[in-house]
């Protein structure tokens, strides 16, 4: 069976690549993990670490993309504002991602525990924060993209069991 393409946006956040001020590497490997495993971007923006910003762009994209990827703002300074933004927004929190990718993360470094990720379900779309780091964006990225498909699949009331998909 061929897998279906899913339909991507992605959003870096970072108060100095919005201005101009440091190059997005996070965001763009974002995209590239995600078409080099054969899905497709429908779109990619960066925002400042404010929080309204970071809403009203999560709840724009609601319905019009399968998933949602942020990068940065998941970490202790008060800037970091990326989860509370997401929570304001997500309707069920999608708890198993997060404590997945913490997992993961604490397999390299203890201070990936650090981070306040959050992934959840906004109407018919899956959001995921990830960290700012490049570091993390390719340990999470494979897992993501792994078990992303099914998640959508599930958001859209697929009824077959887990089992058989």
């Amino acid at each position: 069976m061929e897998k279906k393409r899913l339909a991507f946006y992605v959003i870096t956040v970072s108060d100095s690549a919005s201005k101009g001020e440091r190059e997005d590497i996070s965001g763009e490997l974002v995209k590239q993990m995600i078409e080099e495993n054969g899905h497709v971007i429908a779109g990619f923006t960066v925002v400042p670490d404010e929080i309204e910003r970071i809403r009203e762009t999560l709840h724009s994209l609601r319905n019009r993309v399968d998933v949602i990827i942020t990068t940065g703002g998941t970490g202790l300074t008060t800037r970091d504002v990326t989860p509370e933004a997401t929570l304001s927004v997500i309707e069920r929190r999608v708890t198993g991602i997060e404590y997945l990718l913490i997992c993961k993360g604490v397999q390299k470094t203890p201070k990936a525990a650090l981070s306040r990720a959050v992934a959840g379900v906004m109407g018919k779309t899956l959001v995921i924060n990830l960290p700012g780091s490049p570091k993390a964006v390719r340990d999470y990225m494979p897992i993501v993209l792994e078990i992303v498909p099914h998640a959508v699949e599930k958001i859209n009331d697929d009824p077959r069991p887990c089992g058989e998909i």
